[in-house]
C-alpha cells in the first residue's frame, strides 16, 4: 500500500478533527475509483465498527460502503454486510445516519449487492417507525434509493421508493419524501 494511503489513515486516529476530516474527505475522493489496497485495511474497518468511538464506527462504515462500491472483486461485503447495516441502528443519532446515508454505495457492486441494500432499505423503511427518529431514517431511504437511481438509472428503485412513499400515511411526510427524490 502506497506511503500516502497509509498516511491517510493513520490521521484518521489523530487527534486533532481537522487533520482526521480532511484525510478523511481524501480517503473518500481517492476511492471514487477503483483502489488496489482494499484487503489491506479491509478487516481494520470490521474491526472499527464495534470501537467504543462512534465517530470511528462512522469512518468505517462510511470506508467500507466506498470501498465496496468499486474495489471489492473478492465480494467480502456480501460477507460483511450484516456488520455494516449493524452500525445503521447505532445508539449515536449521527453515527447511525452517516452509515445509512452511505450504504446505498454498496448497491454500486452489482445485482447482487444490489438487491440486498433495496430489501434491506425496503423493509427498514417499512419497520422503522418504533425507532428514534423515524422520519429522519425514512428521508436517508429515499434519498438512497435516489442516490442508485441517480448511478444506476434502473427505474425499479424509484418505483420501489414512490410504493413505499404511498404506504406512508402522513401527507407532510409523503412530500418531504417526494421532493428528496425530485431534488438534484
Amino acid at each position: 500500500m502506497e506511503k500516502e494511503i497509509l498516511q491517510l489513515f493513520s490521521n484518521l486516529t489523530e487527534r486533532d478533527q481537522a487533520t482526521q476530516y480532511e484525510s478523511y474527505e481524501k480517503l473518500l475522493k481517492i476511492m471514487e475509483e477503483p483502489v488496489d489496497w482494499t484487503y489491506g485495511v479491509w478487516e481494520q474497518l470490521i474491526q472499527a465498527l464495534t470501537y467504543s468511538n462512534h465517530h470511528s464506527r462512522a469512518r468505517a462504515a462510511q470506508i467500507l460502503c466506498a470501498l465496496a462500491a468499486k474495489s471489492d472483486p473478492e465480494e467480502r461485503v456480501l460477507e460483511d454486510f450484516l456488520k455494516i447495516w449493524a452500525v445503521t441502528y447505532d445508539d449515536k443519532t449521527t453515527t447511525a445516519r452517516l452509515t445509512l446515508q452511505a450504504i446505498w454505495k454498496i448497491g454500486l457492486a452489482g445485482p447482487v449487492q444490489r438487491d440486498l441494500v433495496v430489501s434491506y432499505l425496503a423493509k427498514r423503511f417499512q419497520t422503522c417507525l418504533d425507532e428514534k427518529h423515524p422520519t429522519l431514517i425514512r428521508y436517508d431511504i429515499i434519498v438512497s434509493f435516489k442516490n442508485l437511481y441517480v448511478e444506476l438509472h434502473d427505474p425499479k428503485l424509484l418505483e420501489i421508493a414512490y410504493r413505499l412513499i404511498d404506504e406512508e400515511q402522513e401527507i407532510q411526510s409523503k412530500r418531504k419524501y417526494k421532493s428528496a427524490i425530485r431534488s438534484k
